[in-house]
């Protein structure tokens, strides 16, 4: 299983068009990992629907911050890697450091992952 770790946060006035282009972007890798045998997690599947039960109303508020990075460090406790993807991101940067703090695989492009070696980083 491995977690697509990418930009997702911003906060100005264009930020639902650049959430939904950031999340869509995390995805594009989902299809490739999958085809090369692996498990790909988007924490956006998750977290996302969760934060919106919560009652959030807007990113960083206490129901987004309760759930939204815990959400993604919990899932990588079933996790075997991380793939990097994306620009700075200081939330995708923490998933990096937790997954090597827990020993886990960390690539930074598609090709270097286990049976994707070929293969071109998706266009978003």
């Amino acid at each position: 299983m491995i977690l697509v770790a990418g930009l997702f946060c911003f906060n100005d006035a264009a930020a639902t068009e650049k959430l939904a282009a950031n999340v869509r972007a995390m995805e594009a890798y989902a299809l490739p990992l999958f085809r090369a045998g692996h498990i790909p997690l988007v924490g956006e599947w998750l977290a996302l629907p969760l934060v919106a039960l919560a009652g959030s109303k807007h990113i960083g508020d206490a129901p987004f911050e309760e759930i939204f990075h815990p959400i993604a460090e919990r899932l990588l406790a079933r996790c075997d890697a991380v793939l990097r993807m994306g620009g700075a991101s200081k939330g995708a940067d923490l998933m990096v450091q937790t997954a090597r703090e827990h020993g886990l695989a960390v690539y930074h492009s598609l090709r270097e992952v286990p049976g994707c070696r070929d293969l071109s980083p998706p266009s978003s």
